[in-house]
């Protein structure tokens, strides 16, 4: 009985064609091609390239398809060919998934963990920081009226106090105070406090008209 190797292998000595001219016209290893006149399936990649290499290395050498497909799936048993080979090869789509979904994982869970670190340093910052203040008026060194009036931000949840005199702020920490003052030189004290004592003080020293 003819075996599908053996009119491979007849046919290129024919031709008198070598297995590297053919490697080089195909694309197929000269390995690849040596086991498949050798009928040793087992050492090529996988099923489907099997008969990949089957199909074009019958037609570059000329023989009918319908001759030379039904040789190979007489000869070719999928599971008794890739049962010697290595996990490596066999499961080489396997190992890629379980690793690919290990490193999502991880990237998740990481990135969970992250947002949960910063959710905990914004609600309690407050408890390692003074709490931010800037003043927009008065300006260091102003010459102002006995009436002004001193505005700034701080955070939303501070205490604000002008000259130890309280101060309102509205939801996103901004402040006015209208202040009375003696004239000559002198300093205003604005001081913002958190709930866990934390506080930040600016001074502004102006002078005041007569």
């Amino acid at each position: 009985m003819v075996r599908l190797g053996q009119l491979l292998h007849k046919q290129r000595l024919q031709r008198k064609l070598t297995l590297e001219q053919i490697e080089k016209d195909t694309r197929i290893k000269a390995s690849f091609l040596s086991a498949l006149e050798k009928g040793e399936y087992s050492k090529l990649p996988s099923p489907a390239y099997a008969k990949g290499f089957v199909k074009n290395y019958a037609a570059y050498l000329g023989l009918p398809k319908a001759e030379i497909l039904p040789l190979f799936r007489r000869e070719f048993d999928e599971k008794k060919a890739y049962k010697v080979l290595p996990d490596s090869l066999t499961k080489q789509e396997e190992f890629p998934m379980r690793r690919i979904r290990f490193q999502q994982s991880f990237l998740l869970v990481t990135g969970l963990f992250v947002l949960f670190v910063g959710f905990l340093l914004l609600q309690y910052r407050s408890a390692f920081f003074a709490p931010s203040l800037h003043i927009t008026s008065p300006k260091q060194g102003a010459v102002l009226s006995q009436d002004s009036t001193v505005s700034g931000t701080t955070d939303s949840q501070a205490t604000v106090t002008v000259n130890n005199e309280p101060v309102s702020l509205n939801s996103d920490g901004k402040f006015t105070k209208n202040v009375t003052l003696f004239p000559g030189k002198t300093a205003i004290i604005i001081k913002a406090t958190n709930r866990f004592g934390k506080e930040t003080v600016v001074a502004r020293e102006v002078t005041v008209k007569q």
